[in-house]
């Protein structure tokens, strides 16, 4: 990446982080690096942290597509940019270092250091009358392949080759079958879409934007414990269950990270980490732990309130519909889960969203009594 950026200040050649799929060999983009303001996009009504901070003498230099046609979510302000490998988050800091404090709550990445600690919950068994599942996911990358939006078909099969070896290692009730997109069934295939095991065809403007949906996991006996490969990043490790156990949830996810991790380092590779940004992925908005705990709730009364988003932000969590990001709620019932991602240890975010889910149906039970409610002091953070 580093002589790209200099053959690009040296020459004509640009860069496009997170952009479409590389050029072929020896192929070049002409575009001079001056400013000019008539090639710069209209960002007026764009709702993400790459609008915020680009600039035109950065775009001059560092095209950035995902974000200049992905204005953002109505809700949720998107972040606007992925990176194409580990080095990305180095040699583009001029953009991606702002973005990443205003996504992350102010978390410098030159002066801070990212915390990691694999403690178990404290408490975290959630009113099974609300809440009616339960889920931690995060990703991980591996060291020496490039991310999804820049790597090239031969890096996806290898990131597919090195995690199924590693996969095979599993025992107990991590146990299971990876079902692999070229030779499962279309009703396989459509089964496990239905039963949210596995991820669609990709159809995002972000994933197809930014080179992400080209050739488009495997799960454990009991279908609590998922692995994707090669989605938006190289895995995706899933813990989830139904009902409000996030105790044992959060539990399964960690034995069941650690334990991939090793095969993994058994087999000579290793995950992307460095002790500022934590575990790196595609999007900056999963650096750290890459963690998000969340949990179908039924909050009719309390999401009717015109307090209900100011209590999710003072607890540091967002809402999505159950289908996703780009859902709306069904009768009342939110995924709700932390925002926060980088800065704080795993079992730091997971009890954020247990206590804070637990203040939520609190409040849904005091409504329901014709009882006022309160909106919480906001968390204290290291911003």
């Amino acid at each position: 990446v580093q002589s790209r950026l200099e053959r690009a200040q040296s020459s004509q050649t640009t860069l496009m982080l997170g952009s479409m799929a590389p050029p072929a060999v020896g192929a070049t983009f002409n575009m001079c690096l001056c400013v000019n303001s008539a090639d710069y996009p209209d960002l007026r009504k764009h709702n993400n942290c790459m609008a915020s901070h680009l600039t035109p003498t950065i775009y001059a230099k560092l095209p950035i597509q995902t974000g200049v046609d992905n204005p953002g979510h109505p809700f949720i302000k998107t972040v606007g940019m992925v990176a194409g490998d580990e080095e990305s988050y180095e040699v583009f800091a001029e953009l991606l270092d702002p973005v990443i404090m205003e996504r992350h709550n102010g978390y410098n990445p030159h002066t801070m250091k990212h915390p990691q600690t694999w403690t178990p919950l404290t408490s975290g068994v959630l009113d099974g009358k609300y809440v009616l599942s339960s889920r931690v996911r995060t990703g991980r990358s591996i060291r020496g392949l490039s991310l999804p939006p820049a790597c090239s078909r031969a890096e996806r099969r290898e990131v597919e080759r090195v995690v199924v070896d590693a996969l095979s290692g599993l025992t107990g009730d991590l146990t299971g079958r990876y079902f692999s997109l070229t030779q499962m069934t279309e009703a396989e295939q459509q089964q496990l879409i239905d039963d949210h095991f596995l991820f669609d065809k990709p159809v995002s403007p972000l994933l197809t934007c930014a080179g992400m949906a080209r050739d488009w996991p495997t799960h454990n006996n009991e279908k609590t414990f998922l692995i994707w490969v090669n989605e938006e990043d190289h895995t995706r490790v899933i813990s989830m269950e139904k009902g409000g156990n996030m105790k044992r949830v959060f539990d399964r996810f960690c034995r069941g990270l650690q334990e991939v991790e090793r095969l993994i380092q058994e087999r000579g590779w290793e995950f992307m980490w460095n002790e500022r940004l934590g575990y790196i992925l595609t999007c900056p908005s999963n650096l750290g732990t890459g963690l998000r705990a969340g949990v179908h709730v039924k909050l009719p009364l309390l999401s009717k309130d015109p307090r209900f988003n100011k209590i999710l932000d003072n607890l540091r969590l967002q809402k999505r519909g159950t289908g996703g990001v780009d859902t709306a709620a069904v009768g009342g019932t939110f995924d709700i889960s932390n925002l926060d991602r980088l800065g704080q240890s795993e079992v730091q975010l997971v009890q954020t969203v247990v206590d804070g889910v637990n203040y939520l149906v609190e409040c849904e039970k005091r409504l329901e009594k014709g009882q006022d409610i309160k909106v919480p002091a906001p968390l204290k953070t290291f911003k």
